[in-house]
């Protein structure tokens, strides 16, 4: 495999997807090694000598040159993220923080001699679209949705940033678009945790009546954390592609009303009524992903049913809540 004797330099490594990237790798070959940044001490460090974690703020310029020197591949999976209220009522955030963040670790990384780079951008690229849009459906002519006006942007940005540094020095550059990324060790906070975490805590917590943010009907792509890890994990292995964009998500059709039933069941909880705040809704009530793309490629497909990954995250926020602070 080309990760065997390989220096991978993970951004974003102790959040909930870049940690499992990091397992993911290690699992994959005992020869690999690590060298993680992480920027707060709340996070998932795993204990193994192969990984090295290294404090950095990547905005900065000389942090970013000095956690990528001497690594022969990076995963780049930091990023200021949010959730659906905080898109809502504070949707410029994300956005400052990223344009800087992105910018300056491809920099860092491309100078740095890095030859393999898998930048994990979002589908908050896409237009609207009315079925399961494709990579090279992607029309830069049409904004992304309105809610991910800014988001979008950033990320169609960051990607063109990778086309220029693949034509400039000759980097492999590939594009992980990833859908809703959800399992253990994700943010649980309510103002910023993704639409699963949060409904998950809400249901923990018993709340009755149970608060929804936007309809049932709601349809989107979400994949197991562990399930991402390995489809990066082959990205990194198929050397034959030097610079290309990946939809990874499960391929399948998820609603807001699917998942509730799932987290109120697996939290054993059965609230006398649920309010759906319909008019609450900011985002997008359709996103469907056709991800043949990858597994085309590389062969890889996701292996946990979204269900068992609901049960799975459920009971783990129930065992870890008095301990998890992000």
């Amino acid at each position: 495999m080309y990760i065997d004797n390989k220096i991978i330099f993970v951004a974003g490594s102790t959040g909930m997807t870049g940690s499992s990237i990091v397992q993911t790798l290690l699992s994959a070959s005992p020869t690999v090694r690590i060298r993680g940044s992480y920027r707060s001490d709340l996070g998932r460090f795993i204990k193994d000598a192969r990984v090295e974690y290294v404090h950095a703020d990547l905005r900065d310029r000389d942090d970013c040159a000095r956690v990528a020197l001497g690594c022969d591949a990076a995963v780049l999976a930091a990023a200021t993220t949010s959730g659906a209220r905080q898109t809502a009522e504070e949707p410029w955030r994300v956005i400052t923080d990223n344009i800087v963040l992105e910018a300056r670790l491809i920099e860092a990384v491309c100078l740095a001699n890095v030859r393999r780079v898998i930048y994990v951008s979002s589908t908050t690229v896409y237009q609207e679209h009315p079925g399961a849009i494709r990579e090279n459906e992607l029309n830069l002519n049409i904004d992304p949705t309105s809610a991910y006006l800014g988001t979008g942007w950033v990320n169609r940005y960051a990607e063109k940033l990778g086309e220029f540094w693949h034509h400039q020095l000759g980097v492999d550059f590939l594009i992980a678009r990833a859908a809703n990324i959800f399992g253990p060790f994700a943010k649980f906070d309510l103002f910023t945790a993704n639409f699963i975490p949060a409904l998950i805590r809400k249901a923990v917590n018993k709340m009755d009546p149970f608060e929804v943010w936007g309809s049932p009907n709601v349809t989107r792509d979400v994949i197991y954390a562990d399930d991402f890890g390995t489809a990066i994990a082959a990205l990194l292995n198929a050397t034959d592609v030097r610079f290309d964009a990946f939809n990874v998500g499960s391929g399948r059709r998820t609603t807001v009303g699917e998942v509730v039933d799932w987290v109120l069941r697996y939290s054993g909880h059965q609230p006398e009524q649920i309010i759906w705040h319909n008019n609450n809704l900011t985002t997008p009530s359709f996103r469907a992903l056709d991800c043949s793309k990858i597994h085309d490629v590389t062969g890889w497909n996701p292996a946990m049913g979204i269900d068992e990954g609901v049960a799975i995250t459920a009971r783990w926020w129930q065992e870890n809540q008095s301990t998890w602070a992000r």
